[in-house]
């Protein structure tokens, strides 16, 4: 257990590189080198404020945005949520200046975009520096299939039935590109316009590769985008997280209502189009780097470490078989499945609260009071409800016309290491209060 969620991890500091499939054209190592070594912001996945605020040892100062705080001063409570970084409670950086607490530029737009809520200030006083460790939701399918493959009891035999009838129908309609995108990790190649068109018609039907799109693509404009705003934020240790806002927002209708990945599926021409308006001089690479960069990436969240990417097919796939050879993709199927179960309100706390216990157990074993978002250290982190050895204290805040963050009230509040119902947390839901996600007659097309 505590070694598949350390696989879940990664140190953009260390060059230690995870074990992975057989045959393919590039290796971790290699993505890790070109990333750091030969992009122009690539120093800050190493460098970046966030890690160095983590393993300086000194006091870690985060925000929090609430509609809550009512509840939290009644209850005296505050509680993890699932999300990207599984079950911590999201926050941005701060960073303590001589005229108050400036926010990291994640904070600064969360600050301008949810006006209807209010800020908490947090001062985490760890035992220790704090390990540059970070959580990539993209690698925890393994753990996600345990989880279903422990806890099927929850689920009715009709529902369980369904659910793996649905599976195997997305992967069964995907399975031409699925293939497509190992033999382009193998090193056959498709050309770069028709490879991205084919990406964006699948996504309907396997909404998880609009994740690993959006993602690409985020990784591609952080780390390449050169304007001076990217540069300003880059003195300050920090990417700029506005980029890949401005892609989602602008790529999917009704984003900045509901941040749903499984939509995000722009074709090549938009995609040209979409980088186009956010900075020129970068569309000439999208296309390329998205092809290479999603095929390695795909097979490495896909397939069991050390099967062959250049044999293996998708197609007749079989449930139980998958469970060995492509673990990692079958995890990351279920519990996309599971969250459009009529159900799912109720079974939420029976299967994240039991992945929850085994985060904050490998968090508590590793040194990790505040985890953060591994797939790019963009700024998001959060707080481990469950740590026992560092001190806290939290506060209201307000914003001063500097945009810098002044805490005001002292909150008499304790972290508990459990989840918060899925109906009070800011998890993606649409307007029934349902966590977001595809449709089912999304798999039968």
């Amino acid at each position: 257990m505590h070694s598949e969620w350390d696989k879940a991890h990664t140190d953009h500091t260390s060059s230690a590189t995870r074990p992975g499939p057989s045959g393919l054209a590039e290796t971790e190592a290699d993505w890790r080198h070109h990333l750091e070594h030969e992009t122009p912001n690539g120093w800050l996945l190493s460098g970046n404020a966030m890690t160095k605020m983590l393993t300086s040892g000194r006091p870690i100062h985060l925000m929090h945005t609430t509609v809550a705080l009512d509840a939290i001063r009644a209850s005296g409570h505050l509680y993890a949520s699932t999300g990207c970084l599984a079950a911590a409670l999201y926050c941005a950086p701060l960073t303590p200046e001589p005229a108050g607490l400036r926010p990291h530029n994640l904070g600064t737009y969360l600050l301008e975009t949810k006006k209807h809520t209010r800020t908490l200030v947090f001062e985490i006083t760890p035992d220790a520096p704090v390990s540059p460790k970070g959580i990539d939701y993209l690698r925890l399918g393994a753990i996600h299939l345990r989880t279903y493959l422990t806890h099927r009891s929850f689920l009715t035999e009709p529902e369980d039935a369904q659910l793996r009838r649905a599976v195997l129908a997305r992967l069964r309609t995907a399975a031409p590109f699925l293939d497509t995108l190992l033999a382009n990790a193998a090193g056959n190649p498709t050309p770069e316009a028709e490879f991205i068109d084919q990406l964006a018609a699948t996504v309907p039907a396997f909404p998880f590769l609009g994740y690993i799109y959006f993602e690409v693509l985020s990784e591609y404009l952080m780390l390449h985008s050169t304007t001076p705003q990217p540069r300003a934020y880059a003195q300050l240790g920090e990417m700029n997280n506005r980029l890949y806002k401005r892609l989602a927002f602008s790529a999917v209708r009704g984003m900045d209502q509901l941040f749903d990945l499984s939509r995000f599926n722009p074709e090549h021409e938009r995609l040209l189009q979409l980088v186009g308006q956010i900075e020129a001089g970068l569309t000439s690479g999208v296309a390329r780097f998205t092809r290479r960069r999603l095929s390695h990436l795909f097979a490495c969240v896909a397939l069991a470490p050390g099967q062959d990417a250049a044999s293996f097919t998708f197609r007749d796939a079989d449930f139980d078989v998958l469970t060995a050879t492509a673990p990692h993709l079958l995890g990351q199927l279920i519990f996309r499945e599971m969250r459009i179960i009529d159900r799912y309100p109720q079974l939420y706390l029976a299967f994240e609260q039991a992945k929850a216990l085994e985060a904050w157990d490998y968090w508590n074993i590793e040194g990790i009071p505040t985890p953060f978002n591994g797939t790019i250290p963009k700024g998001e982190i959060g707080i481990n409800t469950a740590y026992p050895r560092s001190g806290y204290t939290v506060w209201t805040a307000e914003t001063c016309e500097r945009g810098l963050l002044h805490p005001i009230e002292w909150l008499d509040v304790t972290f508990l290491p459990r989840l918060a119902e899925l109906s009070v947390t800011a998890m993606r839901r649409d307007e029934t209060g349902k966590a977001a996600g595809h449709l089912r007659q999304n798999a039968l097309h």
